[in-house]
């Protein structure tokens, strides 16, 4: 008799997973990352300009 989990999946077969990318329109990079009911929100954004509280301190960033 083969086992399965609540959702109707065998113990050793993964959730579907999907990946989108350009989600959040304000970062350079973003992605939604779902796994069965878990998602996972990734964004990067950069700036080639120092913190307000590191400007003219000299130290890097």
């Amino acid at each position: 008799m083969a086992q399965t989990r609540p959702d109707g999946r065998r113990v050793d077969q993964l959730r579907p997973v999907t990946i989108e990318t350009g989600v959040n329109l304000y970062a350079e990079g973003s992605a939604l990352i779902n796994m069965g009911d878990t998602r996972v929100l990734c964004t990067a954004s950069w700036d080639d300009k120092p913190p307000p509280h590191k400007k003219g301190t000299g130290e890097g960033w």
